[in-house]
């Protein structure tokens, strides 16, 4: 079967890629990596204990240093590469030749980023003989031109496996190498500082006359969030190794609920189960956490041609904190909550989210207050009710429809 491969940036998201049976998880570090804004990473420090906690759950561990790296660097980049060999990092993601060239020589397994743009197999050629022993294709691609490489691969018997994006954001230029947050504000893209400012909306001015037009509901660089969920049963039979979902700046509960429907759609399709009403249910949960509206990109051969046409996610529901976990009483499975903000009722959708405990959905059971049984708790409450294993300061959400 394919590998479920999960991104994570935090505690939080690497325990919800475990809970929901990710094979393999992609992270970085502060420093050399396409998600080094909004503390989106872990530190370096921190990097073995990530590792360890992988391995302990046997979820292989990649670290990405996948930016362009600049001259004078050299010591940056060795500093990492020693750590991630050091600690046991199963595979670096790169594409900068200076990355793939040292950890080759630390004996590294290196994967190569789509930032890379491989598009054919001499191209795949040129990076096996570097080194590189896993390919995360160009995004524009269709599948027949995948189909090929991986022929040739078999053909010529290379110890090689392709990796391909299944869901998540799509990019407006190619394979992600921009240079709008740069030229505008001296943020790179190509450094992990991108600004998505491809995601807003824009105006057409004449010059002559100062009359401006807006672009009403277009977005025209903001595409949908690639979702191949539609056509995954193709993706599988074409022998592609690894799916990757795309997401380290999104939430755990996004993590959680992409991971698990895939590995679903993987093992009923195995089983020879993966109906086209399965495929429909699982992209209806999926559309519950953050997305742009949902296409199959470039995998059917067909232009990208669909926009997001709103800023933001277009989520069904949405999750609202309403506070924070104060005890968990293992004996009783009973959890305790301070409500802090909003009410929450008998059969509102809920979240717990936490470091260790990852992303816990339920349905509010029967609430208690002082010992007496309520219906709805008001902001200030300190309630109980039955859960799964929680833990302290975990925080405690409702879900409720997006408006």
């Amino acid at each position: 079967m394919p590998e479920i491969l999960a991104p994570v940036a935090n505690e939080s998201m690497l325990a919800a890629a475990i809970q929901a049976g990710a094979n393999a998880v992609y992270f970085g570090v502060a420093g050399l990596n396409m998600r080094n804004l909004g503390g989106k990473n872990f530190t370096l420090e921190e990097l073995e204990a990530v590792v360890k906690r992988c391995h302990k759950s046997n979820v292989r561990a990649y670290l990405t240093v996948n930016t362009i790296i600049y001259e004078g660097e050299e010591k940056l980049v060795e500093n990492i590469l020693t750590q991630a060999k050091k600690v046991g990092v199963d595979a670096i993601i790169a594409w900068d030749m200076q990355v793939i060239k040292k950890a080759v020589s630390l004996g590294l397994e290196v994967h190569l980023s789509t930032q890379a743009s491989v598009a054919n197999y001499e191209a795949l050629k040129f990076y096996y003989e570097q080194g590189v022993k896993r390919f995360v294709l160009a995004r524009e691609l269709d599948l027949p031109m995948i189909k090929k490489i991986i022929s040739k691969i078999k053909q010529d018997k290379l110890n090689a496996e392709i990796e391909c994006f299944i869901h998540g954001a799509m990019c407006i230029a190619v394979s992600g190498r921009c240079f709008m947050s740069q030229i505008a504000h001296d943020k790179s893209a190509n450094r992990g500082e991108c600004l998505q400012m491809c995601r807003r909306s824009y105006v057409v001015k004449d010059t002559e006359e100062d009359t401006e037009f807006e672009l009403e509901g277009s977005y025209v660089m903001s595409p949908k969030d690639l979702c191949a969920m539609p056509i995954i049963d193709k993706l599988i039979d074409a022998g592609i190794d690894v799916f990757k979902i795309e997401g380290r700046a999104r939430s755990p509960e996004y993590v959680k609920i992409v991971t698990e429907s895939y590995k679903k759609a993987v093992e009923e399709h195995k089983k020879g189960k993966l109906t086209e009403e399965l495929k429909t249910e699982l992209i209806e949960r999926m559309q519950e956490v953050y997305n742009r509206g949902l296409e199959t990109g470039f995998y059917m051969g067909k232009p990208m041609n669909a926009w997001a046409g709103v800023y933001g996610s277009k989520a069904t529901k949405k999750k609202v904190k309403l506070g924070k976990v104060q005890n968990y009483y293992q004996k009783t499975g009973i959890v305790e909550v301070k409500l802090e903000t909003l009410e929450v009722s008998t059969a509102d959708d809920y979240l717990i989210i936490g470091p260790t405990t990852g992303v816990i959905e339920g349905k509010m059971p029967e609430i208690w207050l002082n010992d007496k049984k309520i219906k709805t708790a008001k902001k200030g409450d300190i309630i109980t009710f039955e859960a799964p294993k929680t833990r302290k300061n975990d925080d405690f959400y409702k879900v409720v429809l997006k408006e």
